[in-house]
């Protein structure tokens, strides 16, 4: 089994830790327990110059950096209008070695500037840029990326649309994936039959590479071959794609709807009782992904439908939220950072303590309550206070749940 977090970013990109360097991704990333990770920021001169030289190209399109293995791909922000409406689109993009990457740059180049940031910004539409790349290579990828976010999601409800095939037209035979986002799961997206066919990624977006952000969410991939072509395929049919590593929707910065300069914070069905209006300001309401799924969803379908060939997942915090849940400290605090080092040395990855290690082990290590609370987790049995308007949510310490097990085997 390999984990990949397909979905980063460069120092190159705004409001991104300058530690997310190569040496340190590599380091971090075998700590989290990941074996691949996108490099994000492709298009950057700068960061596609580091690449090209500090890369080295192991096998079929995985390239190699101190013992982890990366992939290389890119996200890109469309601004456009289309069907009378503003759209604001974020994708990725998967590419399958430097030269591709260097025409889909020159592509990128004649349509705006690329050194001013690592995520740069088109005025040209998702049709276009699919087309486009299509003609360049059949082994690049788009993948609209953390698709149900309000503002810049492909399904969000501020500037996205109400299916791929209204966003893509005739060029949607050529997308096979979304990437769900921190406020939506497998479950939610199951009950929308028009992506049943679409395979579901999770990744993290991350911007720093600190534990609790770094491979939060991530793929299990069962290759034939780790190269490129393989990974495509299991993207693009599922085979060899095992399960995704998520994290509560309830952690996303935008599950609920709500309005953050007020801090309200409310359920679809009390938002629809104040019909999308701020009780305390009077502006509208940021309408948030659980609200969105249940625009679009299929009324026939239950909340627990499974449908045919869906992807396992399982639902997992970070271990230094878990942490710091434990000693009622940030997950950045030094104390938390000295036991998540701790944990570490003893068991060698957070994904191997987060769904392997015995009760028995983590008890020789470490106190009572932490141990549960890390078996807890590894249960999808620790409560989140929703997510709103760009707000993270937050994991809170209560008695056992009624939720059950937040996970699909």
């Amino acid at each position: 089994m390999e984990f990949a977090d397909l979905h980063i970013h460069s120092p190159y990109s705004r409001a991104v830790s300058k530690n997310m360097t190569l040496d340190v991704l590599a380091q971090k990333g075998q700590e989290k327990g990941l074996n691949i990770i996108g490099t994000g920021d492709f298009s950057h001169p700068l960061w596609f110059k580091e690449l090209k030289s500090r890369l080295d190209n192991s096998s079929g399109g995985m390239y190699e950096h101190n013992g982890m293995k990366f992939v290389l791909t890119n996200e890109i922000s469309l601004i456009y209008t289309q069907d009378g409406k503003g759209r604001r689109i974020h994708h990725m993009l998967l590419a399958p070695d430097f030269e591709v990457v260097a025409q889909i740059n020159e592509f990128l180049a004649s349509r705006g500037r690329l050194d001013y940031d690592g995520r740069p910004i088109f005025g040209f539409s998702s049709i276009e840029l699919v087309e486009k790349l299509m003609s360049i290579s059949k082994y690049i990828e788009v993948i609209p990326a953390h698709a149900w976010t309000p503002w810049f999601g492909i399904l969000g409800s501020m500037s996205g649309f109400d299916s791929l095939e209204t966003c893509f037209k005739e060029k949607t035979k050529y997308i096979h994936a979304i990437e769900t986002g921190l406020s939506s799961d497998p479950p939610m997206n199951w009950r929308c039959a028009f992506l049943d066919k679409i395979t579901l990624l999770s990744n993290s977006d991350s911007h720093s590479p600190h534990p609790y952000r770094l491979g939060r969410e991530a793929n299990a991939f069962d290759l034939k071959k780790t190269d490129y072509r393989h990974l495509l395929n299991a993207i693009r049919t599922r085979e060899g794609l095992l399960s995704t590593i998520e994290v509560s929707p309830d952690y996303g910065k935008y599950h609920y709807d709500g309005h953050r300069t007020c801090g309200i914070s409310m359920h679809p069905k009390e938002s629809k009782k104040h019909n999308g209006i701020c009780p305390k300001c009077g502006k509208p309401l940021t309408i948030g992904v659980l609200n969105r799924v249940e625009q679009l969803a299929d009324p026939a379908r239950p909340e627990k439908y499974v449908p045919s060939g869906a992807v396992g997942y399982k639902s997992l915090l970070p271990l230094t939220e878990v942490i710091g849940l434990s000693v009622g400290q940030a997950p950045l605090s030094k104390k938390v950072q000295a036991l998540y080092e701790l944990l570490i040395t003893k068991f060698g990855s957070e994904m191997n303590i987060l769904l392997n290690v015995a009760k028995e082990q983590l008890h020789k290590v470490t106190n009572e309550k932490l141990a549960n609370l890390i078996l807890k987790n590894r249960e999808g049995r620790i409560k989140v206070t929703p997510g709103y308007d760009g707000v993270y949510g937050k994991p809170v310490i209560e008695e056992e749940t009624n939720k059950g097990l937040k996970k699909f085997l």
